[in-house]
């Protein structure tokens, strides 16, 4: 990751600001998805962001990768204004994405699919493949051995379970290097004797490999476990945020998830 954020993105508090929004809002017909959301990502953190099923919390996803264009509202990545950005400029920047269904190239082969990851990658990536080709074997090689895949390196990704194709999906997000990872439901479908591991791997992801992570998550126990700060999300606008302690006691945040108004 980039040594330095841009100075932009430093509040006068002294907040490290690497993903922000402000009042994004997003209709389709006459149902608002999002409603005047405002998100603060500083660099360095795990942030969950939950919500009832239609809550808008991949809307939101959406509207922040270019995927969607926000009706109203504001995107910054890194300090600059990426609203407008398509999508691919937006992941050239440094933004990240896993997806809730994975989206492996099921006939290549684990180590294909993350070189594959890297002709695709940001800035830093590009100066990797300026390099020779021992040095991106040579980190393909770490990041599978990272999520206990370097055995399966000559596999086709299709034959693996659902569970560790979400690991080469999560290396292959690594290889692109970026300085802000969305991960939509990572513990979705996982079996739960990996969940531990998934934790671990995420935590060292953020720490080791510098990436602050933004990430949608219905298991309450895991995001609980593994966020710094949580985002509530209920009919598309923001009814809570802070550490897991208070949220858990937030009467509504328990209202929402009960249904009661």
């Amino acid at each position: 990751m980039s040594d330095d954020v841009d100075a932009a993105a430093v509040d006068p508090a002294g907040d490290r600001a690497v993903l922000r929004t402000d009042g994004v809002t997003k209709r389709f017909g006459g149902l608002t998805a999002v409603d005047d959301v405002d998100v603060r990502v500083e660099e360095g953190e795990i942030i969950g962001l939950i919500g009832p099923n239609g809550a808008g919390k991949s809307t939101l996803f959406n509207c922040i990768t270019g995927r969607l264009d926000a009706d109203e509202g504001s995107v910054s990545l890194l300090g600059e204004d990426v609203t407008d950005w398509p999508e691919y400029k937006i992941a050239r920047a440094g933004l990240g994405r896993m997806f809730q269904e994975t989206r492996v190239f099921g006939d290549m082969t684990v180590r294909k699919n993350l070189l594959v990851a890297a002709q695709e990658g940001g800035a830093r990536v590009g100066r990797l493949l300026g390099r020779p080709d021992s040095a991106l074997q040579a980190r393909t090689d770490e990041l599978l051995a990272y999520v206990d895949l370097d055995g399966l390196a000559d596999v086709r990704a299709g034959r693996l379970s659902f569970g560790q194709q979400k690991l080469i999906e999560f290396a292959m997000a690594l290889m692109a290097e970026p300085e802000v990872l969305l991960m939509d439901e990572p513990a979705g479908g996982i079996n739960p004797s990996m969940l531990e591991n998934l934790i671990e791997y995420i935590r060292t992801a953020n720490e080791d490999e510098q990436a602050t992570i933004f990430l949608i998550e219905h298991n309450m126990d895991f995001v609980m476990e593994i966020a710094d700060r949580i985002y509530v999300l209920a009919h598309g606008e923001r009814i809570a945020e802070g550490p897991p302690a208070s949220i858990q006691n937030d009467q509504r945040v328990l209202d929402a998830y009960l249904g009661r108004e």
